[in-house]
């Protein structure tokens, strides 16, 4: 064959082929049927020797409620320039943001289904379908991000992981700091404990947990979007959000709130997941080159995160906000408290508290 043009078959050759490998009875041929085929096959090799068959790239289409100026949302283009360094033309990464292709809360669902490949996802997620998990949720478990990182990445993160891959078909590959949850108010209001949350309607995901974790605050908290809760907050349909700071200004709350409460309560992660069926599908080397990139996104997202926040109590300072230093002792001892006594602290697993405890 030259310049592109189709080879050359013989018609009585592919018919003597075909026969003799099985493919077709001798009496069922017809001479038009033989050239059709000797066409096809034809125009299959023609285009097969002119260019090498690309190979398809595996697609993996990311959520994330996260908006575009949060580290968690930057995060996912380190995951994407990592993978791409690592693995030149693999894989094809589509980053979506603003909880723009699955609403926040529904991506562990999507990933099950195998409609969606990568989330992060958040211990109230998992909970939901791994109540034991729950333990992570409670106010004052984790101490600080260097705890939280010791726990998930040795072998306390190797046994409660092994039921969410089994339990939700998704199979977490790091741990992100999502930061240390802060009170933020829309008025100005002296809080030192938990009594003085009474009657404030605090915004919090959906989840049960998370609910919970409003109510062991003291607080009334009221489920709502993250997407929504700027708005809320202008309008007086919330009168708090607790988030991270980090979070909370990427997403401009400080313009409709006047009072910060750093009541510390949860040291938060999102755990960069993939889709179990979708990740065992990989090679092994593809897995391990997934894995790498999203460890190298979580440490970008850890070391900005944490250098954020040790910032931020001041810039909202300087933006006139009141930044109140409660009771953090009467709090963790409240919520505690709320938690021992609640259905949840039942199905921790036994010994798993004093585990995390241990942990240096």
């Amino acid at each position: 064959m030259v310049d592109g043009s189709l080879p050359v078959i013989d018609e009585q050759s592919a018919q003597l082929t075909m026969i003799k490998e099985g493919h077709m009875n001798q009496h069922f041929f017809n001479r038009g049927t033989v050239k059709a085929l000797v066409v096809v096959a034809a125009l299959g090799l023609g285009f097969g020797a002119s260019q090498a068959i690309a190979q398809t790239k595996k697609v993996i289409r990311i959520s994330t409620p996260a908006v575009p100026d949060d580290w968690h949302a930057k995060m996912w283009t380190v995951f994407k320039d990592s993978l791409e360094k690592s693995a030149p033309g693999e894989f094809d990464v589509q980053i979506h943001l603003n909880a723009a292709l699955f609403k926040q809360g529904t991506e562990p669902a999507a990933m099950a289904r195998g409609n969606l490949e990568m989330s992060a996802i958040s211990a109230q997620d998992i909970s939901k379908i791994v109540p034991e998990f729950s333990i992570f949720t409670a106010g004052y478990i984790i101490r600080d991000p260097d705890h939280q990182q010791k726990v998930f990445n040795g072998p306390i993160g190797q046994e409660v992981f092994k039921p969410v891959i089994e339990k939700m078909e998704v199979t977490p590959l790091a741990t992100a700091y999502l930061g240390t949850r802060q009170v933020m108010l829309r008025e100005d209001k002296n809080v030192m404990t938990p009594a003085d949350l009474k009657g404030v309607k605090l915004r919090m995901p959906g989840s049960k947990e998370w609910l919970f974790l409003g109510e062991a605050l003291g607080a009334t908290p009221t489920p709502l979007a993250f997407g929504e809760v700027y708005l809320a907050l202008k309008t007086g349909t919330i009168d708090g959000q607790d988030n991270p700071l980090p979070s909370t200004r990427a997403a401009k709350f400080y313009e409709v709130s006047k009072t910060v409460v750093l009541t510390g309560h949860l040291v938060d992660a999102i755990f960069l997941s993939y889709a179990t069926k979708g990740f065992n599908a990989l090679t092994p080397a593809q897995q391990q080159k997934v894995k790498a990139a999203a460890q190298d996104a979580a440490k970008y997202n850890n070391e900005n995160r944490i250098k954020d926040e040790a910032a931020i109590v001041d810039e909202f300072k300087s933006k006139g906000m009141k930044i109140v230093k409660p009771n953090v002792d009467e709090f963790r001892k409240v919520v505690q408290d709320k938690y021992l006594k609640s259905e949840y602290a039942n199905i921790w697993p036994k010994g798993l508290l004093e585990k995390i405890n241990a942990v240096k």
